[in-house]
């Protein structure tokens, strides 16, 4: 008894129901705001983790940002064929020409079994093998205008003749000249100095890094009718696209504009405000259809009909799916409805159809819904997150993102933009800046003629002869030169 006393007296009392309720309660506290603490971390992890998994197939981000460490592409991803030239695409075989410039005939000299002399022997068969190679460089071609004063012979007034148009001092180059200079700038991104040494030693010209900016200068002033009609067609295209991309210039990030069709470029310089996107003088006013991205710098164009850019829906869609694939199955049923309906638009186009039947539009529209609703519910709890913001724009915007279902003449994505646009990151890799705001307008003027000229298939080397010759070659009007 004594034993169990001084046990009993050791046990510290026990709690009563209200203590242990209290005690209940609190503990509850703490976990829920552990729970919390864990919830709020494991969304922090999976931010984490999409940013570091983000390049430039999963977001926005360009592809020169994607490092060292990005996955190899190869052109035949997606596809078990074999590598090489694809079945049905047209060859390139270089033929024999039919008047060479220099032939040699070698026969043999004796016979291969008999060693007897074959000198006047007779000929038997005869195969012919020809060599292409680069001629020398060429001595610079001159011409000289002697300028003549002549002295009348009934009153002795002394008049001076007149030498054509463009030769105004005493040394100065050529319209073909001109045309290399600004060719290797503007359509092959050399800098200034290899551009002189280029000339030196494809051309035989001995130029000056000035004169080759007094050349380019002189283009993009000669090409205003070109500005002005591209400008026009655009105005009345029924579909263009609109994109931007950052330029360094002198120490600051501007911006090169670009609006486009797959026949017409036109790209202008300047900041990312929306008076710098209007100065391109295309999209104020325009009525047709707009494709572009989800930048909100296009959204006070009210006149005209929107339309979001598939792959840059894509791309986001994938971010986040890659992100938390369990919990972001929404994702990727979004993304598989935008493939599907890209793909029942192609089948339409490719059968005369510039829409689809209702049935197609149904389901499309349903599975639209479907994903929405499921993106909804998986992200109810977190409304901050880039997943439950992709959502919401889904749900705001779902009439400019299946813009591209309601007629095959528009585009599915803004990729023609971008290509457009590529040329000033291409530049802006081997130059690293442009020195003066300047300079950058020049740049989108001389390249929104060699983009057009080549879409028509246009000879660079022709047109810009022609600009310095006669005036900028200018392009049809599709309404009475339809392609």
């Amino acid at each position: 008894m004594w034993h169990s006393a001084r046990v009993s007296d050791s046990l510290p009392p026990r709690p009563s129901y209200d203590e242990l309720a209290v005690l209940v309660g609190e503990q509850a506290a703490r976990i829920d705001e552990r729970d919390a603490v864990i919830t709020a971390l494991r969304s922090e992890v999976a931010e984490l983790r999409r940013r570091l998994g983000m390049d430039s197939t999963n977001s926005s981000k360009p592809p020169s940002s994607d490092g060292l460490d990005r996955a190899k592409r190869s052109s035949s991803s997606g596809s078990t064929g074999k590598r090489g030239k694809p079945r049905g695409a047209p060859g390139a075989t270089r033929m024999l020409v039919d008047d060479p410039d220099e032939t040699i005939v070698c026969p043999p000299s004796v016979c291969g079994k008999c060693a007897h002399d074959l000198a006047g022997a007779a000929e038997f068969a005869r195969q012919r093998r020809q060599v292409f190679e680069v001629a020398p460089a060429p001595k610079p071609y001159v011409t000289e205008y002697q300028v003549q004063s002549l002295i009348c012979p009934d009153c002795d007034t002394v008049t001076s003749g007149e030498a054509p148009a463009g030769v105004n001092g005493r040394v100065q180059f050529g319209p073909g000249a001109k045309a290399r200079m600004v060719y290797l700038r503007g359509a092959q991104f050399l800098p200034f100095g290899r551009l002189t040494h280029a000339l030196g030693v494809l051309c035989g010209l001995v130029v000056a890094p000035g004169t080759v900016l007094a050349a380019v200068r002189e283009a993009v002033d000669r090409l205003g009718p070109f500005v002005d009609r591209v400008r026009v067609l655009l105005r009345a295209a029924a579909v263009i696209g609109a994109d931007e991309t950052p330029a360094w210039v002198d120490g600051a990030w501007k911006y090169v504009h670009v609006a486009c069709t797959d026949r017409l470029t036109l790209l202008h310089a300047g900041s990312r405000s929306k008076a710098d996107i209007d100065a391109g003088g295309v999209l104020v006013g325009f009525t047709g259809v707009l494709v572009r991205d989800g930048y909100a710098g296009y959204d006070h164009i009210a006149t005209a009909t929107h339309a979001e850019c598939g792959a840059h829906l894509l791309r986001a869609l994938k971010g986040v799916h890659e992100s938390d694939p369990v919990g972001q199955e929404w994702a990727e049923a979004m993304a598989n409805t935008l493939l599907i309906a890209k793909d029942m638009m192609t089948a339409a186009a490719a059968a005369g159809r510039s829409t689809l039947d209702e049935d197609q539009v149904s389901f499309i529209r349903s599975a639209y819904a479907g994903a929405l609703s499921s993106g909804r519910e998986a992200n109810a709890g977190r409304p901050a997150s880039k997943a439950a913001k992709l959502v919401n724009r889904f749900a705001r915007d779902a009439q400019e993102i299946l813009r591209f279902t309601t007629d095959t003449a528009v585009w599915f994505s803004n990729n023609q933009s971008e290509r457009d646009l590529r040329p000033t990151k291409l530049q802006l890799k081997i130059s690293a800046t442009w020195r003066s705001l300047q300079g950058l307008a020049d740049f989108a003027t001389l390249r929104s003629y060699l983009s057009t000229a080549s879409k028509h298939g246009e000879d660079l080397l022709d047109v810009l002869t022609t600009l310095f010759t006669t005036g900028p070659w200018l392009p049809p009007d599709p309404a009475t030169h339809p392609s």
